[in-house]
């Protein structure tokens, strides 16, 4: 066997152990790794961000899609930023919307612990360039509530 051959042999080897072992770790753990929350997200959020250098205030989330996933937009400062998706896994919301900034596309982030239907306080992150331009605490009100 050649030797390029060889190390994708091994390449394969091992991640067939790594994906074949870690649903294992995860049940001796008492731990779901990555398992979609059933219950339904989709709505308008109002969301508050404190503790931020440019981006306090209160501002409303709209998540659209089957509950546990799908689009996401923001409207922030009276700007409306409509691309975006998100994800609720393993009790971790996760919304990422783009945000054109000058030459390059950013992101806005809103990242919380969702369970049950319900989210909690979280972290908000503005990313331009790549970079962390901006962050601050992020709280969740009532879903409808905007």
């Amino acid at each position: 066997m050649r030797f390029s051959q060889r190390i994708l042999v091994a390449a394969l080897a091992a991640a067939t152990m790594v994906f074949s072992v870690a649903p294992a770790m995860a049940h001796i753990n008492g731990m779901n790794r990555l398992v979609p929350d059933s219950h339904s997200y989709a709505g308008n959020w109002p969301v508050t961000v404190t503790n931020s250098q440019f981006h306090n205030g209160t501002y409303c989330l709209t998540l659209t899609g089957n509950g546990s996933s799908g689009t996401a937009s923001v409207v922030m400062d009276g700007q409306k930023y409509p691309d975006g998706t998100f994800v609720v896994v393993s009790r971790l919301l996760m919304a990422t919307i783009v945000k054109p900034s000058g030459s390059q596309n950013g992101a806005l982030t809103f990242t919380a612990p969702a369970s049950h239907g319900n989210i909690g306080q979280g972290l908000f992150e503005d990313i331009q360039g790549g970079s962390n331009f901006d962050f601050g605490a992020l709280t969740f009100g009532m879903k409808g509530g905007c």
